[in-house]
């Protein structure tokens, strides 16, 4: 799948490249081609190992030389990470993220950059990340932004910074595109006029309400789906605790990009995902099995 990607990726791409006729630059290819770097990001990201450079030397220069016989040194592919990002990003958008099936869930997980006691020394992502605070505490990162449908798959993600408000990209009209029916999500996306601009755009926003907030009605096939909704809190945990999708050994923004965006590519290719089983009775009421 990458690799035909990246060849229609490539026939597109020099349509709208814009050509110097003043230099004559050296066009020659890497030795490993953007294909062969993505695959290499996302089998890293479902196959256990802890620490990337030990994956490279130990596993893929080893035991995969006859998949990969254009083989570079670590460093040489830490450099090449940078060209895959913006093919990586269209492939995930446009090959793995899933369709809507009318029942979607919404939330933000931090992604942490370094720990609370390093905040004031920590150079890396000085000037970019910001501090926030979520149901955890305080955190110094970013924030990852996504909507999943009933079956656990991906429909949609965005990344934020620490110190956004979680109801900001559903302000966005492309983070919602192709959004449609129920979005349950916490107290945190509890605003009126969200609701209402949603809600015009054939989106209803489910949500609790605050202790302080007057009660209203509910039905029951929306109670059910709040109940439901730690499914996503699922997703999040297998991004970060499966799939990797955060640790504190970034050493460049590129590198942090990268690993988020093969973190969720590995995501969509796991065979089995958490999932509810939803279904509706001749009566037209919701039941969830």
């Amino acid at each position: 799948m990458a690799d035909d990607f990246c060849k229609e990726f490539a026939l597109q791409q020099e349509k709208y490249m814009i050509e110097d006729k003043k230099r004559k630059h050296r066009n020659k290819p890497n030795c490993m081609n953007d294909a062969e770097v993505m695959v290499i990001l996302i089998v890293f990201h479902s196959s256990g190992f802890r620490c990337f450079k030990h994956y490279y030397k130990e596993y893929i220069c080893k035991h995969l030389k006859h998949l990969f016989p254009r083989q570079v040194s670590y460093s040489r592919f830490v450099e090449l990470e940078k060209e895959v990002l913006l093919p990586l990003v269209i492939f995930i958008k446009k090959i793995l993220l899933d369709t809507c099936t009318g029942i979607s869930f919404v939330d933000s997980t931090p992604l942490r950059v370094c720990r609370n006691q390093r905040i004031l020394i920590h150079k890396t992502f000085e000037g970019i990340a910001e501090r926030g605070k979520c149901s955890m505490g305080w955190f110094f990162g970013f924030k990852l932004d996504l909507i999943i449908n009933d079956k656990g798959e991906i429909l949609n993600f965005t990344f934020t910074l620490g110190n956004v408000d979680d109801r900001e990209p559903l302000k966005r009209g492309k983070f919602l595109e192709n959004i449609k029916g129920k979005l349950c999500a916490d107290k945190g996306y509890i605003g009126q006029a969200l609701f209402e601009n949603l809600f015009l755009n054939g989106i209803r926003l489910v949500t609790k309400v605050k202790n302080n907030m007057r009660n209203s009605l509910m039905s029951i096939a929306d109670k059910i789906l709040l109940r439901e909704r730690a499914l996503i809190e699922t997703v999040n945990d297998e991004l970060k605790n499966i799939a990797q999708i955060g640790h504190f050994r970034h050493r460049s923004f590129c590198n942090f990009i990268a690993n988020a965006l093969s973190a969720i590519a590995a995501y969509c290719f796991f065979e089995k995902k958490p999932a509810i089983d939803v279904k509706f009775i001749n009566n037209r009421q919701l039941a969830i099995f």
